[in-house]
C-alpha cells in the first residue's frame, strides 16, 4: 500500500493531543541531560540542533529525529535507551488508524503486498512520498506533512534490518509505473529506486501488466503478514479505513488468491525490464 497507508486522518493535529510516545521520549532526554551536567542550550549546541527543537523534543511537542537520537545518544551516554524508544517515536507519526497495522508489520517475517494505484509506501522515495502526502484533501499542516513523510521512511528501516530478516513480495500494477508523481524527475528517481531495492536478495518486485486485462486481484489491494510465531494477518486498507483479518480460513484465501496474483503478473526479470522501460520514456 502507498499513498493510502499513511496519508488520511492525522494522528496528531498540531494541538494538545500529542502521541504519547513523544512525551515517552523526551522524559529521559531530560533526565539524561541533566545528569550529566547539561543545559538544554549546552545540549542543543553539542548535537548541533537548536534551542527549541531541544525544548520541544523534551517536552513532547516534537518528535525525535533518528539524527537526534543518534547525537543524544553519544553526547548523553544514554546506552541505547533512546534508540530502543526511537521506533515508537517513529510510528507516532504515522496516523492513529494505521500505527497498529505499522506495529505488526515491524514484527512480520514476510510481508506480501498488492497495490493498484501508486508504488507502496515501502519502496517509495522521499521526494515521491512526500508530493503523494501533499495530495490529501483537506490540506494537511506543513508540520504534519513532514511528520508522515518522516514515519514513511522510517517504516522502510525493515527492509534492510537484519533480525529478524523479512521476506517481501510486491506486485505492483504497471499503471503505477507511469503515473507521474511529483514530476517526471522524482518520477525517474522513484523508478531507479525501485530497480535497486529490486536487487535486494530478500525482497521481489513483480509488474502486473496492463496487457492482463482481467486477473484475481481487481477487488483491490491488500497486504499479508506472518509473524515470528506464524501467526498470518490480512490488511485492507481504503481512503483511510483498514480492516485487519486473522481468521484462518480467511486469510488462507487470501494467501491463495496472492499466489494467483503472483502467478499471472511477470516474472522478475521482465518487471525489471518493464521498470526500466518506463523511467526511459518519463
Amino acid at each position: 500500500m502507498g499513498r493510502n497507508n499513511e496519508s488520511a486522518r492525522p494522528a496528531a493535529d498540531g494541538g494538545g493531543d500529542r502521541p504519547g510516545a513523544w512525551s515517552a521520549y523526551g522524559k529521559p532526554v531530560r533526565l539524561f541531560r541533566e545528569r550529566e551536567g547539561l543545559t538544554q542550550q549546552s545540549l542543543a549546541d553539542a548535537i548541533g540542533y537548536s534551542l527549541e527543537q531541544v525544548a520541544s523534543v523534551e517536552q513532547g511537542r516534537r518528535p525525535a529525529k533518528a539524527a537526534f537520537t543518534g547525537a543524544a545518544e553519544r553526547v548523553l551516554k544514554a546506552g541505547g535507551a533512546l534508540n530502543t524508544l526511537q521506533e515508537d517515536v517513529d510510528r507516532a507519526q504515522s496516523p492513529a488508524f494505521f500505527q497498529d497495522v505499522a506495529a505488526l508489520e515491524s514484527e512480520a517475517i514476510s510481508r506480501f503486498s498488492y497495490d493498484q494505484l501508486v508504488i507502496p509506501g515501502l519502496l517509495q522515495t522521499e521526494a515521491y512520498a512526500r508530493a503523494l502526502i501533499q495530495t490529501h484533501f483537506p490540506p494537511l499542516d506543513d508540520e504534519i506533512v513532514e511528520q508522515r513523510v518522516a514515519a514513511r521512511l522510517a517504516r522502510q528501516s525493515i527492509l534492510t534490518r537484519r533480525t529478524p530478516l523479512t521476506v517481501f513480495a510486491f506486485v505492483i500494477e504497471e499503471v503505477a509505473l507511469h503515473r507521474v508523481v511529483g514530476g517526471p524527475q522524482v518520477m525517474r528517481a522513484q523508478l531507479a529506486h525501485l530497480l535497486e531495492c529490486s536487487r535486494m536478495r530478500h525482497v521481489g518486485i513483480q509488474v502486473m501488466p496492463n496487457s492482463r486485462a482481467a486477473h484475481s486481484g481487481l477487488s483491490g489491494p491488500m497486504v499479508l503478514l506472518e509473524t515470528h510465531v506464524r501467526q498470518r494477518f490480512v490488511v485492507i486498507e481504503s481512503q483511510g479505513v483498514v480492516s485487519v483479518r486473522s481468521g484462518c480460513r480467511e486469510v488462507g484465501e487470501f494467501w491463495l488468491q496472492y499466489g494467483m496474483l503472483r502467478s499471472q503478473a511477470l516474472n522478475a526479470e521482465d518487471s525489471a525490464d518493464l521498470i526500466k522501460r518506463a523511467a526511459g520514456e518519463t
